[in-house]
C-alpha cells in the first residue's frame, strides 16, 4: 500500500515516473468488457468508434434523438470507409468495428456495461441529471466517466448520491477528457474528483490506454490542464480581432508560421465550436473569479447570433 501511495504522490515529479505509474495501473484496474457512451455528437461518436476499433469492446451509443444517432452512425460509416480506402483497415476489420456499435434511445440501454463515458454539452444541470440516473441504472461496479472539459468532477460525482443502498457510487466517478477529434488526437486528461477511488483511476487509465490514447492526470480545478491553457489563448485571439490588433487571417497566420502550431486560434475556435469555447470561459471566469478569464465580448455576440463555427456553417470563417 505504501509503495502504491508513493508512486501516486511522485506522479508529478516527471515524465519517467508518470510512465511508471501508468504501467502499474493495470495491476489494480478492473476489467472492462463493454462500454456505454452518452451523447451521439462528434465527441461521443468519436469515443465510441475508437473504443470499438482499438479496445475491441462492444459499445452502446445512447442519445435521446434518433436523428442524432442516425447521423452519428452515418459519420462512423464514412470514417471507416475512408480508413478502408487508405488501407488502414481491411473491409472485414471495418465491418467488425461497425458491428460492435449498437444504439439506444434511453439510458436503460446501459444496464449491463462496465464503463460509461458521458459526452453531452457543457451544461452542469444536464450532466448532474445524467449521472444521477446512471448511478441507479448502470451496474454497481461500472465506472461512470464524464468527458467534461471544465466542470468540477467532484460536483458531478455528488449527483450520484441518490441511492442509499449504493454509498460508493461517487467513488466510481471520474473524468476521461478526450481531445477533439477523438480518432486523431492521442491525449486524454484523467481528472479525479475528491471522492474518486484509486481503483477507478487505475481502471480509467488502463482503459484509455487500450483505446490507444496517452493519459495525463490533472487536478480537479477549473479547466483542468488543457483548457486552462488553451481557452485563454483562443479568447485573447478573439480580443485581438475585436480590438483591431490584426485581421483574422493575420492572427491565424502569425501563430501558425511564428509558433509552429498546426491551426490558427480563430480557425481552431471555429472547429471546437464557439458556444463550447464560451461555455468553458464562463466556467473559468465564474469558478476562479479572475477577470483574466472574462470571455471576449465578440465571442458572446457571435454565439448570440448563432455563428458557432464549423458546425453551424459560419464562425470567424464561412464553411
Amino acid at each position: 500500500m505504501l509503495t502504491s501511495t508513493l508512486r501516486f504522490v511522485s506522479l508529478r515529479r516527471g515524465p519517467a515516473v508518470a510512465r511508471n505509474f501508468c504501467s502499474t495501473s493495470a495491476v489494480r484496474a478492473a476489467e472492462v468488457n463493454s462500454l456505454g457512451v452518452v451523447g451521439a455528437g462528434q465527441m461521443g461518436l468519436g469515443i465510441a468508434l475508437v473504443a470499438a476499433q482499438n479496445a475491441k469492446v462492444p459499445v452502446t451509443l445512447v442519445d435521446t434523438s434518433q436523428a442524432s444517432l442516425d447521423k452519428g452512425l452515418k459519420f462512423a460509416d464514412k470514417l471507416l470507409e475512408k480508413n478502408v480506402a487508405k488501407q488502414r483497415l481491411t473491409q472485414e476489420q471495418a465491418d467488425e468495428v461497425r458491428g460492435l456499435i449498437t444504439t439506444s434511445l434511453t439510458l436503460e440501454g446501459l444496464s449491463g456495461v462496465d464503463f460509461v463515458i458521458e459526452a453531452v454539452p457543457e451544461i452542469p444541470d444536464l450532466k448532474s441529471k445524467i449521472f444521477a440516473s446512471l448511478a441507479q441504472i448502470a451496474p454497481k461496479h461500472a465506472i461512470l466517466a464524464t468527458n467534461t472539459s471544465s466542470i468540477s468532477i467532484t460536483k458531478i460525482a455528488s449527483a450520484t448520491n441518490t441511492d442509499p443502498t449504493d454509498l460508493q457510487a461517487s467513488s466510481r466517478v471520474i473524468s476521461t477528457h478526450f481531445m477533439n477529434p477523438v480518432p486523431i488526437q492521442k491525449g486524454v486528461e484523467i481528472i479525479r474528483g475528491l471522492q474518486t477511488s484509486q481503483e477507478t483511476t487505475d481502471t480509467a487509465i488502463a482503459f484509455v490506454q487500450r483505446m490507444g490514447k496517452v493519459a495525463s492526470v490533472s487536478a480537479d480545478t477549473p479547466g483542468f490542464i488543457a483548457n486552462r491553457i488553451l481557452m485563454p489563448y483562443l479568447n485573447e485571439a478573439v480580443i485581438c480581432l475585436e480590438t483591431g490588433v490584426g485581421s483574422r487571417e493575420d492572427i491565424d497566420s502569425i501563430m501558425k508560421t511564428g509558433t509552429n502550431v498546426p491551426m490558427g486560434p480563430l480557425v481552431l475556435a471555429d472547429f471546437i465550436g464557439l458556444d463550447t469555447c464560451l461555455a468553458i470561459m464562463n466556467v473559468l471566469h465564474q469558478e476562479t473569479g479572475d477577470s483574466k478569464y472574462r470571455p471576449a465580448g465578440l465571442l458572446r455576440r457571435m454565439v448570440d447570433a448563432g455563428w458557432l463555427g464549423k458546425k453551424s456553417g459560419k464562425g470567424f470563417y464561412d464553411y
